[in-house]
């Protein structure tokens, strides 16, 4: 059975991307698609990449930080790669745990003052 392999338009529309972002992902050396002239070939491993990259994204990753903890996979294995997910995992969760007490906290600010000013209004 021939690997599937997905043209730049498909995997645009398989994980709504712009085309542009997988040219920009291709450039940072996140993706290394196959090309038949100027056609760009998507084959498992770069699907694989793509869903790890987004994921990595949604959970406020930099993209150099994705980009050096493929690298580990590729140089180091699995285990490596595993225990390297764990640090960044900690690292970003002490990051948005913080983001999340000072929007608690911008949120508590603005409800009072807004009380206060809707108090004068009165």
């Amino acid at each position: 059975m021939a690997e599937t392999r997905l043209t730049l338009k498909e995997m645009c529309a398989q994980f709504d991307v712009t085309p542009r972002t997988l040219r920009y992902y291709e450039y940072i050396e996140l993706l290394q698609p196959d090309r038949e002239g100027r056609r760009r070939l998507y084959g498992p491993r770069e699907l694989a990449r793509m869903t790890l990259i987004l994921r990595g994204r949604r959970f406020g990753f930099s993209l150099e930080d994705i980009r050096q903890w493929l690298l580990i996979y590729e140089k180091e294995g699995t285990e490596a790669q595993m225990r390297s997910w764990l640090e960044l995992a900690d690292r970003q969760l002490a990051e948005l745990e913080e983001q999340r007490i000072q929007i608690e906290d911008a949120m508590a600010e603005l409800k009072r003052l807004r009380d206060e000013t809707a108090g004068t209004l009165e």
